[in-house]
């Protein structure tokens, strides 16, 4: 039996009804050109969304060191400042704004409430250079502790 070797470039597929697939070449394009715009759209909300939440957390975290730094004795409001700026800097966030209530963490009597709120612009914070999603939300955190020394 001898076998016939036919070159790969004479090989035409066809379709049931006989037209070929060569005929289909732009299909691809055009769908490409449908899906592309929606693929986009949630590879973006993914990252601005992945963002938020991590911008979140680190906010929370410096927002509970500056509480536990603002309830020891003999702590000033710019001691609780500095450990927040040195906590929210290592993650790369800048601009933030920290608010005591009270004013001077010093003031407070044992067993008062002291709380510190951070909070930032998700515009400042974002990845992308426009924010789609966010943009206009206001990313803050809060911890509340108890002054654990009197004056």
């Amino acid at each position: 039996m001898v076998m016939q070797v036919i070159p790969a470039d004479n090989i035409m597929l066809t379709t049931g009804d006989g037209r070929y697939r060569k005929k289909r070449r732009g299909a691809a394009a055009v769908e490409f050109a449908l899906v592309a715009p929606l693929f986009f759209l949630l590879v973006f909300g993914m990252i601005e969304f992945g963002r938020m939440v991590m911008v979140q957390q680190v906010l929370t975290n410096a927002s509970r060191e500056g509480a536990r730094t603002a309830v020891l004795d003999g702590t000033t409001l710019t001691d609780v400042q500095q450990i927040v700026g040195v906590y929210l800097a290592a993650s790369g966030i800048n601009g933030a704004t920290l608010t005591t209530v009270p004013a001077n963490p010093a003031t407070a009597d044992f067993g008062d409430p002291v709380t510190v709120t951070i909070s930032i612009p998700f515009s400042a914070v974002s990845w992308l250079p426009t924010p789609m999603y966010l943009g206009a939300k206001t990313l803050s955190a809060s911890s509340v502790m108890r002054r654990e020394t009197s004056n």
